[in-house]
C-alpha cells in the first residue's frame, strides 16, 4: 500500500483535521447561494498550517455541490488566467466565445487567416456575469480561490475586487476564498483598494488540538493496516505540536519505517527525528533564506527563550535600542515567522524553529550588515 501521508506543500492530507467549522460555514454558503456568509472568506495562518489544503478541500466540496471552481495563485498574469478559466467553463456549457478571429481574407485563393483572440480582449466582468447567470439557473455558482493573495498585483486586485462586488450586488452566485500569511493579509486589508475584502469572513488557522491529531493518526494507521499502540500514538501526536505539515511529516516517516512489522520504539524515534530534519530543510531553512543578517540575528536572540520573548530582552541581547529592533520586529511579523504574544512580546509561529536556530546560529551583526 502507498504511504497515506502527504508531506508535500499543497498536497491534500488524508484527513483535514481541526478545520470543520470553516468548512461547515462554506458548505452552508454554497447551499444558501448568492450573498450567503462563507462565500467571501480570507484564510490566514503561518506557513505549513494548512491554508492551501483548506482551499483544495473547499474546491472539492464546491465540485460536489455542482459549483464551477477556478483555482489559482497570486502570481503575475492572474487576471488573464482567471479569464481563461471562465471561458473554459462557458465553452463546456456551450456558451464560450469563439477563440478565433479573422485577420485577413485573400479573395484570389479564398484563403482565410485566423488568430486566437487574446485573453486581454475578453471582458472579465461581462463573461463572469454571463457564467454566473447560467449557473444560477442550475442552482449552482462560480467559486474562485486565490492562494498567496497578499502577493497579488494591486492593479489586478482592483479589477478583481470590482468584478466580485458587481456580481454580489447583482445577486449572482459568486464565491471568493483567498489565503495568505497573517500580517501580510492584515496589510492588504488596510489598503484602501481592498475595501471589499474587509467584509470577508476571516478564517484564522492555528495549531490543531492534540486529541484531533492523535485521532487522525490513529485512523490513518488503522486504515492502512499498520499497527500502532496508544502510547506510540500519544508520542507521535505530541511530536507534531499540532502543526499540520509536521503531522504529515511525522506520519509519513513513522509509517514508512513501520509498514512491515508495525510501530516500535525504534521506528517511532527514527521517524520523528527524520521528520524534524525534513522540516528543517523544507520549511525552516526556506523561511530563513530570504532574511537579512539582522533579521536572523533577531530570531537567534529570540531563540534563547523557551517561550515568548520580551522585546526589551531582544534589544538588550542585540545591544540596540527598542526603536531599532522594532523595525525588524515589523519585518518579521510581515513574513509570518513570528507573531505577537501579548504586550511587548513575540513568539515563533513555526515549530522547532527555536531549536533549529540554536544549532545554526548566525554571527553577531553590525549595523552595516542590515537590509
Amino acid at each position: 500500500m502507498a504511504n497515506p501521508f502527504k508531506p508535500t506543500a499543497g498536497a491534500e492530507p488524508p484527513h483535514l483535521i481541526g478545520r470543520e467549522d470553516a468548512l461547515d460555514l462554506f458548505v452552508e454558503g454554497l447551499e444558501d447561494g448568492a450573498g450567503a456568509p462563507g462565500l467571501l472568506s480570507i484564510i490566514s495562518g503561518p506557513r505549513g498550517i494548512g491554508k492551501t489544503a483548506l482551499l483544495h478541500r473547499a474546491e472539492s466540496v464546491a465540485l460536489e455541490q455542482g459549483w464551477a471552481p477556478i483555482s489559482d495563485t497570486a502570481t503575475p498574469g492572474l487576471l488573464e488566467r482567471l479569464k481563461h478559466g471562465v471561458e473554459v467553463h462557458l465553452r463546456e456549457l456551450g456558451k464560450g466565445e469563439s477563440k478565433w478571429h479573422i485577420t485577413a481574407v485573400q479573395a484570389a485563393s479564398f484563403a482565410v487567416t485566423r488568430e486566437m483572440t487574446p485573453a486581454s480582449q475578453i471582458d472579465l466582468r461581462e463573461r463572469m456575469t454571463e457564467l454566473t447567470t447560467i449557473l444560477r439557473e442550475h442552482g449552482t455558482g462560480l467559486l474562485i480561490t486565490v492562494d498567496e493573495i497578499h502577493s497579488v498585483d494591486r492593479s489586478e486586485l482592483v479589477q478583481l475586487s470590482a468584478t466580485v462586488q458587481h456580481l454580489i450586488r447583482d445577486g449572482l452566485p459568486i464565491a471568493f476564498v483567498g489565503a495568505g500569511i497573517p500580517q501580510a493579509i492584515s496589510n492588504l486589508l488596510n489598503d484602501k483598494i481592498a475595501t471589499f475584502l474587509r467584509r470577508a469572513d476571516p478564517i484564522v488557522l492555528d495549531s490543531v488540538p492534540f486529541d484531533a491529531v492523535r485521532d487522525s493518526l490513529r485512523q490513518t494507521f488503522a486504515d492502512s493496516n499498520v499497527a500502532i499502540s496508544e502510547e506510540h500514538l500519544t508520542t507521535a501526536a505530541r511530536a507534531t505540536g499540532g502543526y499540520p505539515f509536521l503531522v504529515q511529516l511525522v506520519g509519513y516517516h513513522v509509517w514508512r519505517l513501520s509498514k512491515v512489522h508495525g510501530v516500535t520504539d525504534q521506528t517511532l524515534s527514527r521517524g520523528i527525528e527524520a521528520a524534524r530534519k525534513r522540516l528543517g530543510s523544507t520549511v525552516l531553512d526556506t523561511a530563513l533564506a530570504d532574511l537579512s543578517d539582522v533579521d536572523r540575528t533577531f530570531l537567534v536572540k529570540m531563540a534563547i527563550d523557551d517561550g515568548p520573548s520580551n522585546m526589551s530582552s531582544i534589544a538588550e541581547r542585540m545591544g540596540e535600542s527598542i526603536k531599532y529592533v522594532g523595525v525588524y520586529r515589523r519585518r518579521l511579523l510581515d513574513t509570518g515567522i513570528i507573531r505577537t504574544a501579548g504586550r511587548g512580546k513575540v513568539e515563533f509561529t513555526l515549530p522547532y524553529l527555536a531549536e533549529h536556530l540554536r544549532h545554526h546560529a548566525v554571527q553577531p551583526h553590525t549595523r552595516g550588515q542590515g537590509p
